[in-house]
């Protein structure tokens, strides 16, 4: 059956229900630090929550689970389920070392997670995921050129709650996720402990040792608790979040010469169920924080809030980066599969990693036409990073060579913003956040500092042309401070990037509520864009800047209840981004790829690179789009659903160069659920991911062969869960 089949399905069904009772209810939002109604925020948003999180998180799946379920959005990671790399509006960074520096920025409770294997947290337990486009700096802490990923934990509330939600899949994969809500003491006191399991056996053979079901499996423990303090007869609330994480289990894929030569994406030879390794594969990671939050109404008008966030976290993984056994110099018949010029095996580690976070904001709304908010943030993080490599040749794979290296970052930043209501239809708002960026950078005989100060700004004015119609126009200037990456050659430093976004859209909710309808174009201007050189000669990182980059294009976000016990979801974007500067040399491949930019010689004739100008941005789809329905029917006290999703992402580059092997055509990918859910709280459902057993390539490693790395397989399986 095909994708377009199956979505039609559904809907098909609803044409001759009732319509009296079809209503979308208000999405409230904190986008602009404070509780509003979606449609009334002069930003492109998308809001994931309810039926929809539950179903693309099914099977065990992380994070990445939102690549191209949000219009503008692709996730991706050459380091697994412990490093999520995400892009929005094609803004991102390829970067894989464990200190990268990401222009999108993942919020979660209020403290941003700026380091990488922090981004990962699993999810569970959310009242929302909320996606931000464009820069936010001014408001949410430190370096979001490209926009902010916000996620909210279900909060205690003082009334008792308790769910659970256990699912048994193909490859033997067990979840089970839970929460439970103890009020202590009336109206004062509640506690809420919520806990995700996910476990996946291997289904992965290693075809040169013989070893059966070795790889591609993993264990992964969270858990949070919250207690919430609201003593009687005052305004005053804190709540205490304590969470942690353990992830356990293989590192990425790295599959030698799944790409032919001359043709993009996966080639003949690829088999998703076997892999030639002479080297070692593994990955664990743990991490811990606390976070605190407190509120106090100081008058009738003016409420403080204080954020602290405390996280710690450590890392080590190691690879078969070549993806295959021996090497040509051995001789025939002593390496494979395919080409493998020389062996490859490295190994990463977070020694230690520690951030502090303090924000402290205050807020302004006495009913009238004025709001504000100002506050100061600091950022304090200490992270140390060892690399290795191994003699793959050697019985017990000695170390032949190591990289350590320290990196403190300090942060401050001071902000404020104001809207005021003209009239009844027009209010302009406006923020400006100061930022102080400083590093310190150590390593075995170089010691460095960078740093930058700049001035964040944005302004906007809505306007509400009917009583469904909210039109704004926004501009928006992004920055981040530099950064500096070295593994086991010289440091590589960027300086600082700035971006100028310009922003209007239309929010509509139509046909009596039936329908919400958002629409937003927007064209950005990057000077000095941060860009990652990975791989090509070796297996390393190098940073630069480009002068002048360009991304424009639309999103459009739809949610839809055209009858009764129908609920349809869509969304679509376009995304066309391009180096401008008139020459960007960057390196090729060291792999044997067709590259299609314009070579760069020096006056003695010697290759300096290619020049990328004109190029898009790396994993940069210019179209995504996704769809999702659910139809319920009616049954004794409960009723029967399905639930279908869809999303596609048209074809991307991995790299800065353009060559026609290392990049993926566009595809679909899908996913089904078929249930019934009981009035009195329990249910039982089926349900299947990637459905069409989709292959993609996700990644490519280009500087030994043509190795590359892909999506996740299809997945299904029995789910069963409870609500009080």
């Amino acid at each position: 059956m095909s994708a377009a089949t199956l979505f039609l399905t559904l809907p098909a069904q609803a044409q001759a229900t009732s319509e009296s009772e079809a209503r979308l209810a208000p999405v409230t939002v904190t986008a602009q630090r404070v509780e509003e109604d979606l449609q009334d925020v002069p930003v492109s948003i998308t809001v994931v929550d309810g039926a929809k999180l539950n179903n693309l998180k099914a099977g065990g799946a992380d994070v990445r689970f939102l690549s191209a379920r949000v219009p503008s959005v692709v996730a991706e990671s050459s380091f697994g389920r412990a490093f999520p790399r995400f892009y929005i509006r094609g803004i991102g960074n390829t970067d894989f070392d464990l200190n990268a520096s990401q222009p999108v920025s993942l919020v979660y409770d209020g403290v941003p997670y700026e380091s990488p294997i922090l981004k990962g947290f699993p999810v569970f337990d959310l009242e929302n995921i909320e996606v931000l486009r464009g820069p936010q700096g001014t408001l949410f802490g430190r370096n979001t050129p490209g926009g902010i990923i916000k996620f909210d934990s279900a909060k205690p509330v003082h009334e008792f709650d308790a769910y659970a939600r256990a699912a048994y899949g193909n490859y033997n994969t067990v979840t089970a996720e839970g929460a439970v809500n103890l009020p202590i003491f009336e109206d004062q006191l509640a506690l809420r402990v919520s806990g995700l399991y996910q476990d996946r056996e291997p289904y992965v053979d290693n075809g040169f040792t013989g070893q059966k079901d070795r790889y591609e499996g993993f264990e992964e423990v969270a858990g949070r608790a919250q207690l919430l303090f609201t003593p009687l007869n005052t305004d005053f609330e804190a709540l205490l979040n304590v969470h942690a994480r353990t992830n356990d289990g293989d590192a990425r894929l790295f599959r030698a010469n799944i790409i032919q030569q001359g043709n993009k994406g996966l080639g003949p030879n690829f088999d998703r169920d076997t892999v030639f390794y002479d080297g070692q594969n593994f990955l664990s990671q743990d991490t811990h924080g606390v976070t605190l939050t407190l509120s106090k109404g100081l008058t009738d008008s003016i409420e403080a809030v204080y954020v602290f966030g405390n996280e710690h976290a450590t890392i080590a993984s190691r690879g078969d980066i070549d993806g295959g056994y021996g090497a040509v110099f051995l001789g025939a018949g002593n390496f494979g599969p395919g080409n493998i010029p020389f062996p490859v095996e490295t190994s990463g580690a977070v020694d230690a990693l520690h951030q502090t976070t303090h924000e402290l904001r205050f807020a302004f709304d006495d009913g009238g036409p004025l709001r504000a908010q100002t506050g100061v943030f600091f950022f304090d993080e200490q992270v140390s990073i060892t690399s290795k490599n191994f003699d793959s040749f050697t019985p017990g794979n000695p170390e032949t060579s190591r990289a350590s290296r320290a990196l403190d970052t300090e942060s401050v930043g001071i902000f404020a913003s104001l809207s005021y209501d003209l009239t009844d239809t027009v209010t302009i708002s406006g923020g400006a956040r100061w930022t102080d960026d400083e590093k310190e950078f150590r390593a075995t005989g170089d010691n460095r500092s960078l740093g930058d100060e700049q001035v964040s700004w944005d302004a906007s004015i809505s306007w509400q042309a009917t009583e469904n119609v909210n039109t704004y126009a926004k501009v928006a200037k992004g920055f981040r401070g530099p950064t500096i990456q070295q593994r086991f050659g010289a440091p590589s430093q960027a300086d600082s990037e700035t971006l100028i976004s310009y922003e209007a859209g239309v929010k509509t909710e139509l046909m009596e509520d039936r329908v919400r309808l958002n629409t937003a174009v927007y064209f950005l201007e990057f000077e000095g864009q941060q860009l990652t050189i990975v791989g090509g000669l070796d297996n390393s990182v190098s940073l630069f800047n480009a002068d002048k980059s360009e991304g424009y294009g639309f999103e459009v976000d739809l949610e839809a209840a055209p009858v009764e016990n129908l609920l349809v979801t869509g969304g679509l974007s376009y995304n066309k981004t391009e180096f401008k500067d008139d020459l960007i040399i960057a390196p090729g491949c060291g792999a044997p790829c067709t590259i299609l930019d314009p070579a760069v010689f020096d006056n003695m004739n010697n290759l300096l690179g290619y020049n990328i100008s004109g190029n898009s941005f790396p994993n940069a789809p210019e179209w995504i789009a996704n769809v999702t329905a659910r139809y319920a029917i009616p049954f004794g006290d409960g009723e029967f659903y399905g639930f279908t999703d869809w999303a596609y992402k048209s074809e991307v580059n991995f790299f800065l160069y353009d060559s026609v092997e290392f990049g993926q055509e566009g595809y679909w990918e899908g996913g089904l659920r078929l249930g019934y859910e009981a009035a009195s709280g329990w249910g039982v459902s089926v349900f299947a991911r990637n459905i069409l057993d989709e292959e993609a390539l996700e990644g490519a490693i280009d500087f030994n062969n043509l190795t590359g790395f892909v999506n996740e397989p299809r997945t299904y399986g029995i789910e069963v869960n409870w609500q009080y």
